[in-house]
């Protein structure tokens, strides 16, 4: 019986994996916290985690160690940080005094998550050629998950305002559940483009929104969240006038997430 060789990797080579790991334990600390009671350490876990996971797919690409392994734990890792760890934290922040209807509100936006996911992976999965400029298919989810803490950045930006209603924000993260499974065609930031003259003013553009998110994080987290649900609104309206000119096809060809998925998403 001939030895199975042994297959060698370099250390580099698992960094992108380590790093999803990474974004799925800070999630996991940011429940700790909100179980705790400090939810401003709980939410920045979280808004920790969209990070790690918007750069170990980059990290895979650059040191050409995609696998389907990393695909897996990312997905699972997507749903726990932006589908279990908000659920939870809002829960406890202001949920749980409705009793059960807040838990029913929250397991309603965990699960529209989970759908999210799912209708992603199949997507992805499907050998379909993506055309050039196809939008998302309803709300990404890590974007629904900054979406659903936005009344979290307004209490902390402005802690003396009264706390918003529970059965308010029961119907608010439901609605954000609701259009991470939509129809709704919403704008992939990857198909923004600029001119090489202009990478400075990018650049200088990046360095100005890094500084505010270190010294005001939570207003900044409010415009950011303000800017996305505007561009939602523009890139809707715009597609479908689009559309009506020069049809494109089925948007759900393939259905990739944004920036801030996972290691292995070839679309990312």
């Amino acid at each position: 019986m001939a030895e199975r060789k042994r297959r060698e990797l370099d250390l580099a080579q698992l960094l992108p994996n380590m790093m999803t790991v990474g974004a799925l334990c800070s999630g996991l600390t940011g429940i700790r916290y909100a179980v705790a009671g400090n939810f401003q350490i709980a939410v920045t876990l979280i808004l920790l985690a969209a990070v790690l996971d918007g750069l170990d797919g980059r990290l895979a690409r650059l040191l050409k160690s995609v696998s389907e392994m990393g695909a897996e734990l990312d997905s699972l890792g997507d749903f726990v940080n932006f589908g279990v760890a908000p659920a939870l934290v809002l829960y406890l922040w202001n949920l749980q005094a409705m009793g059960t209807e807040g838990w029913a509100a929250a397991i309603f936006y965990a699960v529209c998550c989970l759908l999210r996911l799912a209708r992603f992976n199949i997507g992805n999965r499907a050998d379909v050629e993506r055309p050039k400029g196809m939008p998302f298919t309803g709300v990404p989810a890590p974007g629904g998950a900054m979406l659903a803490l936005l009344p979290m950045y307004i209490s902390f930006t402005w802690p003396d305002l009264p706390q918003v209603p529970p059965a308010i924000l029961a119907l608010y993260i439901m609605g954000v559940g609701g259009l991470m499974i939509s129809r709704l065609p919403t704008p992939s930031f990857k198909s923004v483009t600029f001119y090489a003259e202009n990478v400075r003013y990018v650049v200088l553009a990046a360095v100005l929104v890094l500084a505010a998110l270190a010294s005001h994080l939570w207003a900044t987290m409010m415009v950011i969240d303000a800017a996305y649900a505007v561009a939602i609104g523009w890139f809707l309206a715009t597609w479908r006038r689009r559309r009506a000119r020069e049809p494109l096809g089925d948007t759900d060809l393939a259905d990739p997430e944004p920036d801030l998925s996972g290691p292995d998403h070839p679309d990312e």
